[in-house]
């Protein structure tokens, strides 16, 4: 017997859906239901406002997802700009320290030392230091002394004795390097030299003068290969190293050493040995960007040496009067006291107490 609502004969056979099996490709599922796009309305806002029985439940996820997109591309925004403003501030005023100024130009001063008569002569370099007021100084490095360290007002113990450490390699370097004496080199003293003065210094090698700019001889000591060789590998050594605060960023070291090398002529009827000293005045500046790298500043050069003929070129290699050997007549040469364009020549006399007396032999 039929239900109340179906056809008092039933479903016709052969009409579409007349059979369940034929629902059963529509069954809506849990998945279905919840990706369906539209929501019915509820009764009371159909009443108030009149609107369709249903809506596009999508446009609320939508709205949402809108409103994070927005959001997201807003704090990417924020953040480049922010990474873009720090990059800009670091490059117009970087977190390191302002940049040093400039190194000034290297003052050098080279007064040749002319004997008074016959350079004395020895057979060995330690009967000339015995006779010498030499006798009592130290050898080599020994002879260059640390003084006590002590903080300034702006810069620590530590970086006084760095300061004093540099000083000290400086005269090393250009002092008692035997590679350095004879010639052979000039990289060890270079290495100890602010970046800033390294033109000066290669200018000067490149093509010497003596115009208190441009003269090796105030960078280091070095003697002619084809004059004068080492009779000794000792170098006697006498003086003081002093450091002091010029500025709130500047310590300055003076150095004043004199000293006292045993010499050979490389050819000659007269092998012996002789004395030759070095007076050398330097002043160095450091700031702490060379404290940080091991380099100084030279502001000063002041060398007196001898025994020197006054005529000799000692602007760009010393060139010793050894054992016998007399100072030619005549002074340096002429100098225009007009001319604006170089230093007045200078030229001193060497002392005969600043000789050695060995005993005659």
């Amino acid at each position: 017997m039929a239900g109340p609502g179906d056809p008092p004969e039933g479903t016709p056979e052969g009409v579409p859906g007349g059979s369940e099996e034929e629902f059963r490709s529509v069954v809506f599922d849990e998945s279905f239901i919840r990706a369906a796009r539209l929501e019915e309305y509820s009764a009371q806002e159909r009443i108030t406002d009149h609107a369709p029985a249903v809506r596009k439940r999508v446009a609320a996820h939508a709205a949402a997802h809108r409103r994070l997109s927005v959001q997201a591309l807003v704090m990417v925004v924020l953040i480049a700009m922010a990474f873009a403003v720090a990059i800009y501030m670091g490059v117009r005023q970087p977190y390191s320290e302002p940049a040093s100024r400039p190194a000034d130009p290297l003052r050098m001063t080279v007064i040749p030392l002319v004997p008074q008569g016959p350079v004395p002569g020895a057979k060995t370099a330690e009967e000339l230091f015995e006779h010498s007021p030499a006798a009592e100084f130290g050898a080599g490095a020994a002879g260059m002394p640390f003084p006590a360290v002590y903080r300034t007002a702006h810069f620590s113990a530590d970086q006084v004795r760095s300061a004093l450490d540099v000083a000290r390699n400086y005269l090393v370097a250009s002092s008692l390097d035997p590679a350095v004496l004879t010639g052979e080199e000039i990289r060890p003293v270079r290495r100890l030299i602010d970046p800033d003065q390294l033109h000066q210094f290669d200018t000067g090698f490149d093509r010497p003068a003596a115009d208190g700019r441009h003269a090796p001889s105030g960078w280091l000591v070095r003697f002619d290969p084809a004059k004068a060789t080492l009779a000794a590998d000792e170098v006697r050594v006498h003086g003081t190293l002093k450091a002091t605060e010029t500025g709130s960023d500047t310590l300055e070291v003076t150095s004043n050493h004199t000293f006292v090398y045993a010499l050979r002529p490389v050819a000659g009827d007269d092998p012996r040995a002789s004395l030759f000293t070095v007076r050398r005045e330097l002043h160095f500046r450091f700031d702490k960007d060379n404290l940080r790298v091991g380099q100084a500043e030279l502001t000063v050069s002041y060398l007196q040496a001898g025994p020197l003929s006054c005529g000799a070129d000692s602007a760009d290699r010393l060139r010793p009067l050894l054992a016998g050997q007399s100072a030619k007549s005549g002074g340096p040469a002429g100098t225009d006291p007009y001319a604006t364009s170089g230093p007045t020549a200078l030229c001193g006399a060497l002392a005969a107490s600043a000789q050695p007396s060995p005993p005659r032999t």
